[in-house]
């Protein structure tokens, strides 16, 4: 399986939406193109209480998936999103880079 070049738990920086400009932390993929990022695409869902599962109704916030296009990785060193690219170390392990300055993500 290829190599993604964002993953779970990276941090990201949204591109486009409501949530335009924000900062997160992706919690899981919900397919290869969409992620859930924390406290990001949040909507208000309607809830049918469930006696048995001990879930009472009423309206609660969720965060729905957000398409991968959508988001960028997030440079802390240059406070601004980036492009990941791959490239093999010393030891001959596949590594996620910033472009823009060379860094490694993955250490």
């Amino acid at each position: 399986m290829a190599m993604k070049k964002i993953r779970k738990g990276d941090n990201v920086i949204i591109l486009s939406g409501k949530d335009k400009g924000k900062q997160s932390t992706v919690i899981k993929f919900e397919s290869v193109e969409k992620v859930i990022v924390r406290d990001v695409n949040r909507v208000k869902s309607h809830v049918k209480p469930n006696p048995s599962k001990n879930i009472v109704g009423g309206i609660v916030e969720i965060e729905k998936p957000i398409h991968v296009s959508n988001i960028a990785i997030f440079n802390s060193d240059k406070n601004k999103a980036d492009r990941v690219g791959f490239r093999f170390n010393e030891s001959g392990n596949k590594v996620r880079y910033f472009k823009s300055d060379g860094t490694l993500i993955d250490l």
